[in-house]
């Protein structure tokens, strides 16, 4: 893959993924036949505090996204989503408990109980 729009903010990643995170999406990647692929992050307007948090495997970025690489994994950002992400970090837990990726927003004012939605 050729990215050429990469970027980073202050020389701080834009979403920092833990190696829990990039371990988990290395194996998500090699399960779904998806090696190769990049990590869209993003939001999406919905859930049940206003934003969600968006993740799915995508080959190519789109020509206006921002893109750069952590862990391995090349991580593919819309324009429109970095205020609202910008020092995310991205973590997975896998206890007796719960079990997901858990999401570290200085950003959000609030969220709810399932974790993925926030405003």
């Amino acid at each position: 893959m050729l990215y050429s729009n990469c970027m980073e903010t202050d020389q701080k990643p834009i979403v920092t993924l833990t190696d829990a995170a990039a371990a988990k999406i290395q194996g998500m990647m090699l399960k779904e036949g998806k090696q190769g692929y990049a990590l869209r992050f993003g939001v999406v307007t919905g859930g049940c505090a206003g934003l969600s948090y968006e993740m799915k495997f995508q080959k190519n970025p789109y020509d206006n996204d921002l893109h750069f690489a952590q862990k391995g994994i090349t991580v593919i950002i819309n324009q429109e989503s970095v205020e609202f992400v910008n020092g995310i970090e991205i973590d997975y837990v896998d206890t007796l408990k719960e079990s997901g990726f858990k999401y570290k927003n200085p950003k959000a004012k609030s969220s709810c109980g399932c974790g993925t939605s926030f405003s």
